[in-house]
């Protein structure tokens, strides 16, 4: 592959060895680490440091702020500033060394974001206490399991998990001894944890505990571990991600060195949105960010069906989502567009077209139409709060429709990335006005070396001229292991380089797409491998859906899929064809289920499919995957097992049709 405009190459790439080791293409970096990679300032050692150098420079700016409730009714944004969290943080962690817990112990967090998570979060940093976030989405057995695996011996939870969490007695109070509350303690609550030999405070009670004592901060090293980060596996009992110090720092110091490359860097004038699961790798380090440039954080009050109103109070410059958060704003706008009537909608789609047309050609966003920016887009722009020029996707991968749609509506840049808990998150991100990028995550962050490793039994080949194969990151932004399993660290760190499962093809412009997952292949009856995940993405293309698995077996020769239509499209299309009914028996009419497989087999035909990677049978759900039913993960990847016991009687139905359709 010829050096592009954003990657260059700084090692060989080398043949395989027949029946040995695959090959592995070129390494390459990105353009900006062409003087070598970011480090960082000679204080800045840990974590703690990057809040005590904010607190330091910047006492007095807005850190923290929640919604003030008056008469039950939400209101403005109420703000604690760093010198006063800094006050309740040096508190807290006087009253977490009152209890005997010191540097190296395990302190869980547990609860929806809130400005005492942070604080608590700090408390960890401060005093050198591995921070363990227990995770919102997951049930009582995982918390369980994590609590007794990490050995936590104290916890603090959101006033409503404090439940939950003691359900996790007895077992977990071999290692759990001390339970915190965000707010208040019911006197049921303190007799269930007393008669667990648990000793449970209140938020006030807690920080009492350490008036008028003082402790000095224990010293600490760049290759301390700061947090235990549990990730939901796909399969089996989650694994407890060691992240050190110097991953932090080193992923800060690469993203803030990328940001600044692209004259977008965050500033103290910043404002962010804090509703993405802080147990999770990618808000984390995007609120360590928000910190370390003395940022406002604002907080959600919890509730998906509010967040925009949320998003209107707080006026947020930088908004980060998962793609279903984004795919709910695209329907919302394509349902407001299609209720507005004939002659709003031929306005749109001219400044639509016309804006596309001109950032296509190269101009950046704000230059490409502003007059339809102040007539047509004014009001998306106003939805998102008026101030928003980030918004950053991750966790899954973005449709390129919808990221289009939005890179031209919301007046803001619109950027997809893509890292791992093991690489401690961003790793790629595509890059501003550079319409090209649309369905990749772009190039590599100026902190890692990335190459690929070619995976002969799925056909993909690092050394090709279109190079395809396995994802692999060096830096020192990666994880230390596995908790606990140095079995499952050393089958995916290899020699300094971290396997990440996932099958990447890089892109004429030094941007990497995510084509396929390593592990999900499967052989059909006739022998033929099927590379599955590559086939949703490419299946997914269809607008009339919103998700889809796509399943096969030894035992068969062919393909089927469950999907989750869209309700937008679907009524839309059953208005035209004469299809009566509401959403559910629609989905259910045998012409529907024609419609899909064709708009599936057209596609097929565009991307010239084999014959056996046709899907020649649907099923229709209305419900779209989710957690609750335990079919995807916190991070939205598809539990193949679950999905499959979850849906088997479906799958023998639709094997075992007589006529099956024919495309």
């Amino acid at each position: 592959m010829a050096t592009s405009r954003y990657i260059f190459e700084v090692e060989k790439g080398k043949q395989g060895v027949h029946g040995g080791s695959p090959s592995v293409g070129p390494v390459y970096r990105s353009i900006y680490a062409k003087g070598g990679f970011p480090e960082p300032a000679d204080d800045l050692v840990s974590a703690w440091d990057i809040f005590r150098l904010s607190v330091k420079n910047s006492p007095d700016n807005p850190m923290l702020g929640r919604r003030e409730i008056v008469d039950g009714k939400a209101g403005k944004y109420v703000w604690q500033t760093y010198k006063e969290v800094y006050d309740v943080v040096i508190k807290l962690g006087n009253s977490i060394r009152t209890i005997g817990v010191g540097k190296g112990e395990k302190c869980g967090i547990y609860g929806a974001n809130s400005p005492e998570w942070i604080i608590s979060m700090e408390a960890c940093n401060a005093h050198g206490l591995y921070c363990v976030p227990l995770y919102d989405t997951l049930g009582a057995g995982a918390i369980e399991f994590i609590i007794c695996h990490a050995e936590v011996s104290l916890a603090f939870s959101e006033e409503k998990k404090i439940s939950e969490l003691l359900l996790t007695a007895p077992k977990s109070t071999r290692y759990l001894k001390n339970i915190v509350s965000f707010g208040e303690v019911t006197d049921g609550q303190r007799a269930e944890a007393e008669r667990h030999g648990l000793t449970i405070y209140s938020w006030d009670q807690f920080l009492k505990l350490g008036e008028g004592k003082h402790y000095e901060l224990p010293e600490k090293r760049s290759s301390d571990v700061c947090t235990i980060m549990y990730t939901s596996g796909t399969t089996g009992d989650p694994k407890g991600v060691l992240l050190t110090n110097e991953s932090i720092i080193h992923l800060l110091e690469g993203v803030k060195k990328l940001l600044k490359s692209i004259n977008e860097e965050l500033t103290s004038k910043d404002v962010y949105l804090s509703y993405l699961p802080l147990a999770h790798i990618f808000d984390r380090v995007i609120e360590e960010l928000c910190i370390s440039e003395a940022a406002s954080i604002g907080f959600w009050r919890g509730d998906v069906k509010i967040l925009i109103e949320d998003i209107s109070a707080l006026k947020p410059t930088v908004f980060c989502a998962v793609p279903r958060v984004l795919e709910r704003i695209y329907t919302g706008l394509q349902q407001k567009l299609s209720d507005g009537g004939f002659i709003k909608k031929k306005l749109f789609n001219f400044a639509f077209n016309f804006k596309h047309k001109n950032m296509t050609k190269g101009q950046p966003h704000e230059q490409a139409s502003p007059m339809a920016d102040r007539v047509v887009f004014k009001k998306v722009k106003e939805g998102l709060g008026g101030n928003v020029r980030l918004i950053l996707s991750g966790a899954a991968p973005l449709a390129a429709h919808i990221e289009s749609f939005l890179r031209v509506v919301t007046c803001a840049h619109v950027l997809q990335g893509y890292g791992l808990t093991e690489s401690c998150g961003g790793t790629f991100v595509s890059i501003p006005n550079e319409l090209s990028m649309l369905g990749t995550v772009g190039p590599p962050v100026p902190n890692v070396d990335i190459r690929l490793e070619s995976v002969p039994e799925m056909g993909y080949d690092a050394l090709a001229s279109n190079p395809r194969g396995e994802i692999c990151i060096r830096g020192k932004t990666l994880f230390s292991g596995y908790y606990k399993r140095e079995d499952l660290t050393q089958e995916v760190l290899i020699d300094g380089w971290l396997h990440t499962g996932d099958v990447g093809e890089w892109q004429p412009d030094g941007a990497m797409k995510i084509i396929d997952r390593k592990k999900n292949i499967f052989k059909l009856s006739q022998g033929e491998y099927v590379a599955v995940e590559n086939l949703e993405n490419i299946y997914s293309h269809v607008a009339a859906i919103e998700s889809l698995w796509v399943y096969g077996n030894s035992y068969e020769s062919y393909l089927v899929a469950v999907v989750c239509p869209s309700k937008i499209q679907i009524e839309h299309w059953a208005k035209e064809h004469n299809v009566s009914g509401d959403f559910e028996s629609i989905c259910q009419n045998q012409k529907t289920k024609e419609f899909i497989l064709g708009e599936f087999n057209r596609v097929a035909k565009d991307k010239k499919l084999k014959g056996f990677e046709l899907i020649k049978g649907v099923h229709l759900d209305t419900v779209p995957f989710d957690m609750e039913r335990d079919l995807i993960t916190p991070s939205y990847k598809k539990k193949r097992p679950q999905l499959l016991k979850y849906y088997q009687k479906e799958i023998d139905q639709m094997y075992n049709k007589d006529k099956q359709l024919k495309l």
